[in-house]
């Protein structure tokens, strides 16, 4: 809660100099009827009226607090406004190509590197974030945005069975995918812009040669961090047969030189996951990237909420009144 005029709430000190002059005017208040001694009314009981004869005062002293603060106009507040966070811009360019299915990797590498991606995401909050998929061809899943529940949501369609089952062509086309995510990256303004692109494989797809693709993102101030991921040696690939879903030792075959050029012509640096925990480690050094500051605009508007303070307002000097005329009524 804000308060519009917040130099009204210095009427509440009032109440100090009043509170002071009340007591020394009790102290100084003469007897209506003067007697001799008060000796034979020592054991009378005492009245519940003269429980309640301080009450009214305490009610006009509220209701000095209570005035003030409607005066000051209490708000809630809701606006759209400008403000800086720190932040840079990042496309997450993925592989999801049927080899991405192999197990070397728990449970598979598509999983694992969602997952891994997800922590990655949840860590950087103030983030422009996007999404750019490959196989055999590339597209955007996700454009760049601050609002990563929506990121994440759209990271969970990620799956390689969309080239599995022919929703775009399989294969590894290293160099459409980078492409596209500088797409999204070229008319960023800020100051540092970054693509992770994460494959298991070599370029066999794709009119736009990855190296050529790398340059492109140079030219952009875009660097580009690049991680192979799979065992060294052979990976579990699930293979259709006519028992069902068999599981083949395939040889992992990542173009790491290319992968390496990539990473040394865009200033960014080449990784090598072979484990879930190797993976994760990436990704921790990637998050010690440089941050640089965002403009975001936040809406908020202003809303009064004097009403209730009237209110009470209100029933505090009806109650103040009632008892001055009627049970605490006093005659000069």
């Amino acid at each position: 809660m804000i308060f519009a005029n917040s130099a009204c709430l210095l009427l509440i000190l009032l109440v100090i100099p009043l509170t002071v002059w009340y007591v020394l005017r009790g102290r100084r208040r003469k007897a209506s009827l003067a007697v001799p001694s008060t000796a034979a009314f020592m054991n009378m009981p005492g009245s519940w009226k003269a429980y309640l004869v301080h009450v009214p005062f305490i009610l006009e002293m509220l209701a000095i607090v209570l005035l003030s603060i409607i005066l000051a106009r209490p708000q809630t507040t809701d606006r759209w406004q400008d403000t800086e966070i720190e932040g840079i811009d990042i496309m997450m360019c993925m592989d999801v190509s049927t080899s991405m299915m192999a197990q070397d990797l728990k449970p598979d590498r598509i999983e694992a590197a969602k997952s891994v991606a997800a922590e990655f995401i949840n860590g950087r909050p103030n983030d422009n974030i996007g999404l750019s998929i490959f196989a055999g061809e590339a597209f955007t899943q996700c454009p760049m945005t601050i609002d990563h529940t929506v990121l994440l949501n759209m990271f969970q369609g990620v799956s390689s069975d969309i080239a599995a089952r022919g929703i775009i062509d399989d294969g590894t086309a290293i160099g459409m995918g980078l492409a596209n995510a500088i797409s999204r990256l070229k008319d960023s303004q800020a100051k540092s812009k970054v693509i992770i692109l994460l494959t298991d494989g070599s370029n066999n797809r794709g009119e736009i040669s990855p190296l050529t693709a790398a340059e492109m993102a140079k030219s952009f101030g875009i660097r580009v961090y690049t991680i192979g991921v799979g065992t060294n040696g052979t990976a579990p690939y699930p293979v259709q047969t006519n028992f069902g879903i068999q599981y083949m030792n395939m040889a992992v075959e990542i173009d790491e030189d290319m992968l390496r050029q990539i990473a040394g012509i865009a200033d960014g640096q080449y990784y090598r996951a072979t484990s879930n925990s190797k993976l994760k480690e990436v990704y921790e050094q990637i998050d010690k990237l440089e941050r640089t500051k965002l403009q975001v605009k936040e809406f908020s508007s202003n809303e009064e909420e004097y009403q209730l303070y009237a209110l009470i307002l209100l029933f505090v000097l009806m109650a103040a009144i009632v008892l001055k005329q009627t049970i605490l009524r006093t005659i000069p």
